[in-house]
């Protein structure tokens, strides 16, 4: 972030900022296939961003994409470990 973004109080993206575009661009971009390379970066980057701030069953986690006529879905079934929510910092 330059010095310019913080005069105009230009604020850095949060991660689930990033997260989101990026999946979007992902959805954007092939909207009939998802390689399943592609499928594993994603659910990578997902673990990784949603284990910041709350404890996950990383082992647990599926990411899945369906697709019909209507519609274009990514599913992530993330367990979660004792409930609680990681210390904010």
């Amino acid at each position: 972030m330059s010095i310019w973004d913080k005069l105009w109080g230009r604020r850095a993206p949060t991660s689930r900022q990033m997260a989101r575009e990026r999946l979007q661009l992902v959805l954007v971009h092939d909207r009939t296939r998802i390689s399943p390379q592609l499928l594993q970066t994603l659910k990578n980057e997902i673990i990784e961003v949603i284990s910041r701030h709350v404890d996950i069953d990383r082992e647990g986690v599926e990411v899945t994409f369906t697709q019909s006529q209507r519609q274009s879905r990514l599913v992530a079934d993330i367990p979660l470990q004792g409930g609680r929510s990681k210390s904010a910092g």
